[in-house]
């Protein structure tokens, strides 16, 4: 069976072009968001059509785009239809993961995410670096100041960790940790 798509980002935009391109590919059953956006995967027509598709169906959308904006959430909705033995169909870009050359386009897709998932991770990787360098605290700041540490370090003598944690509004792992990182320090680790 073949399932189509279809998705508009405002309410003033119409469904039409869709719905006729889909209906004359010879979809049988057609979902549709009207005036959402393709930045998220959780629409409730794509949804719908998801729950719908089952071993053996197509799902058609007319271009890629109507699916996601992501070229990597993309690769992994359709990495997830094949596994669930579901073929997807753009008619827009001619593809068509139940043939040889739509399958080479999609494997290319999927390598082109691939390398921009290792471009951003090493410029984060090279960012942090160099923030580093100059000084910069890199992650999340302390709950706590060195202060506040210091009188957690002391209260634990007499209280337990979830009073100690409560007192301070911080979660007992976190007072945890400070008595961790106390005692790495008593035993000269850093």
């Amino acid at each position: 069976m073949k399932i189509g798509y279809a998705r508009v980002s405002t309410e003033e935009q119409n469904l039409d072009l869709q719905v006729s391109a889909l209906t004359n590919a010879g979809c049988d059953l057609l979902f549709h968001d009207h005036g959402v956006s393709g930045a998220t995967f959780r629409r409730p027509g794509l949804d719908e059509t998801l729950m719908r598709l089952d071993s053996g169906d197509t799902l058609v959308v007319w271009r890629l785009d109507r699916l996601g904006r992501s070229l990597m959430k993309l690769v992994e909705l359709i990495e997830t239809l094949d596994a669930r033995g579901i073929q997807f169909q753009s008619l827009t870009e001619a593809i068509s993961t139940s043939s040889g050359s739509g399958m080479f386009i999609f494997h290319m897709m999927a390598a082109l995410a691939q390398f921009e998932r290792t471009l951003i991770s090493e410029r984060t990787r090279c960012g942090m670096k160099a923030a580093r360098e100059r000084g910069q605290h890199i992650g999340r700041r302390p709950s706590l100041t060195s202060t506040q540490r210091q009188e957690a370090l002391h209260l634990l003598s007499s209280l337990p960790i979830d009073d100690v944690a409560a007192k301070f509004h911080v979660h007992p792992r976190t007072v945890q940790r400070i008595l961790r990182d106390s005692s790495d320090l008593g035993n000269g680790e850093n």
